[in-house]
């Protein structure tokens, strides 16, 4: 990162007017007014690292700044870097604050998180940030607000290595409950945390909603669902490279001459 204010786009899959975004926008331009905002003109939860190639993907200006896209976090990253912020790229990518957690598995699935992977393959520095908390109860967004900054400007001096980026959880508790900011391993919960629930419509046509009931455990002493557990803000490295080298050898073996 060079020393002037850093160029900063920030997206995220919940929508443009979700209360993660303009948070996150409010605090970013704590340490630099270079701030662009380019997001999906609705929510998008769930949709991945998925990008739009079949249909056209309109944007609507709202301003200098800001742009609503209807389309995934992935077109909004794409359009931000090789469109719609001119001049020069972006010096990194901000990606949330998600209204609810990305961890473990979620990353799989998370808008939020894929955005920030776009921004690998592009090669800039990217962040996706979730405030954990579990419906009916409200978010602590206090506990993003109290975080957030301090995250953001410490992953700006980071070394950034090709491929990489960063997945931030706040845990679900006020600030003053927090116990500290813990650099994490992934974790993966047991399998069942998604299940089609089928109904029936008013013309007997069978339709199915996705419910989503994440299974206890899959925490371990320093992954990011322990640390979830410990009202502890989660920092976890991750990168694009998803080769497992512990199953190369005896595949090796398998398919040996």
């Amino acid at each position: 990162m060079s020393a002037a204010p850093p160029r900063v786009l920030i997206v995220n899959d919940d929508g443009i007017d979700g209360p993660g975004i303009v948070l996150l926008e409010k605090i970013v331009r704590r340490f630099t007014d270079d701030v662009w905002v380019i997001a999906p003109d609705e929510e998008r939860s769930g949709a991945g690292h998925s990008m739009s190639t079949y249909h056209p993907i309109r944007v609507r200006q709202r301003d200098e700044r800001h742009f609503a896209v209807k389309g995934t976090p992935t077109d909004c990253a794409l359009l931000g870097v090789h469109d719609l912020i001119p001049d020069r790229r972006p010096d990194i990518i901000v990606s949330g604050i998600n209204r609810g957690p990305n961890l473990a598995e979620d990353i799989t699935y998370s808008g939020t998180a894929s955005a920030a992977m776009e921004g690998a393959m592009l090669g800039i520095p990217a962040i996706a940030l979730s405030q954990v908390f579990r419906p009916p109860n409200q978010p602590n967004w206090a506990t993003a607000e109290a975080f957030a900054g301090e995250v953001i400007e410490k992953l700006l001096r980071a070394e950034w290595r090709p491929g990489m980026f960063v997945n931030v959880n706040f845990p679900d508790c006020p600030p003053e409950e927090v116990r500290g900011i813990r650099t994490t391993t992934q974790g993966l919960r047991p399998p069942g945390a998604f299940r089609p629930i089928r109904r029936v419509d008013e013309r007997h046509i069978p339709y199915y909603w996705i419910k989503i009931e994440h299974p206890e455990g899959g925490h371990a002493p320093g992954n990011d669902l322990q640390a979830a557990l410990d009202k502890e803000v989660s920092i976890t490295p991750l990168q694009l490279d998803m080769t497992d080298r512990l199953a190369m050898p005896g595949l090796d073996r398998l398919f040996a001459d």
